[in-house]
């Protein structure tokens, strides 16, 4: 008879206790389980007489909901013992877990060490777009219309012709340049620093991308001495005193006249080496006298104005200072390669 079973199995389940889980899950399986005893007698009830179930229905329901309640309240207690136990575990007077400190990228180390040595000459920072158009990445510093530098093979061109020209990714910094002479009058003295982009292999010497730093001082009687004299004392102030410089007569649209400048090699101290080809220096940067025309073409009068502008690769700086040999290293965000700066506070 059903009634007999369901009055056996309510005797068991009211006596049964454990705090045990794993006991605790064999009572789950045993009595609420898809294949267990509450789910036989429902299968049996189906069959007793429609007189039967108004009397066993009531009954039924009332077994299930005991089963569930002890097997519920049960959990409970076991779960509220086991959260007990691991905080009387858990010691709090030992010390914590520290967070692991971060790096500053080599590139941003020495694009300030660049900043701050030009503060102190009375340099501030300026920056630009990176995307732009032809005037200001070109024409306005005197390029040429058949100018390389303007052809697909060096230039990621976004947009060919319209109003204002071609549109492109800047190949130079050179453009913040031309932005702050258009929007003011001299003095003008800034550095320039940014990411530039020319479309060339990548490899261990080159990128498609990479970062600049350019200076501009434009005022009342500018020379190519007192341009020769910043940049001395940026050298000594970056790789020390007794670093030597040499300037080499060289051409830039944008200068007249323009020279590369080379340091004695700070690794090998000019004797010779695989970072300097042997040679004992190294060029570090491209610089000159701002050209008259482009003064003009900012709307600044170049018989009453001059000036002098530089421009360098924080990479090639970076190589330098850090003895990196491969200039992919920079943007492959390898955490093995970042940690090595984390007290490479300069």
């Amino acid at each position: 008879m059903l009634q007999d079973q369901i009055t056996k199995y309510t005797a068991e389940i009211n006596a049964f206790d454990t705090t045990n889980a794993g006991e605790l899950e064999q009572f789950r399986i045993r009595f609420l389980g898809t294949k267990g005893i509450i789910k036989d007698i429902f299968d049996e009830f189906k069959a007793v007489s429609p007189e039967e179930k108004r009397t066993l229905g009531k009954v039924l329901n009332e077994f299930k909901q005991l089963a569930e309640a002890k097997y519920q309240a049960l959990n409970e207690v076991i779960e509220s013992s086991s959260s007990q136990t691991e905080n009387a575990a858990l010691d709090l007077t030992l010390p914590g877990e520290g967070f692991e400190i971060g790096a500053r990228h080599p590139l941003a180390l020495v694009r300030r060490e660049i900043i701050e040595i030009f503060n102190k000459l009375g340099f501030s920072v300026a920056e630009g777009p990176e995307i732009e158009d032809d005037w200001h990445n070109f024409s306005a510093l005197n390029f040429p219309e058949e100018h390389p530098a303007r052809d697909m093979q060096d230039t990621f061109f976004i947009k060919k012709g319209g109003e204002k020209g071609d549109i492109a990714l800047r190949t130079h910094t050179s453009s913040v340049q031309v932005r702050m002479m258009e929007a003011g009058q001299p003095p003008f003295r800034a550095l320039m620093p940014g990411r530039v982009y020319r479309n060339e292999a990548i490899s261990a010497r080159a990128h498609c991308f990479f970062h600049q730093v350019e200076g501009l001082y434009v005022d009342e009687n500018v020379s190519f001495a007192d341009l020769k004299q910043t940049l001395f004392y940026f050298v000594q102030e970056l790789y020390g005193e007794g670093t030597k410089v040499r300037f080499r007569p060289s051409y830039f649209p944008f200068t007249e006249p323009s020279a590369e400048m080379d340091i004695s090699c700070s690794i090998c101290k000019g004797d010779g080496c695989q970072m300097c080809k042997q040679s004992g220096w190294v060029e570090i940067l491209g610089c000159g006298m701002v050209d008259p025309n482009v003064l003009e073409n900012c709307g600044i009068d170049s018989k009453k104005y001059s000036g002098f502008a530089f421009g360098m690769g924080i990479e090639r700086i970076a190589n330098l200072k850090f003895e990196i040999k491969d200039l992919r290293l920079f943007s492959e965000n390898d955490v093995r390669f970042l940690k090595q700066y984390k007290t490479a506070i300069i």
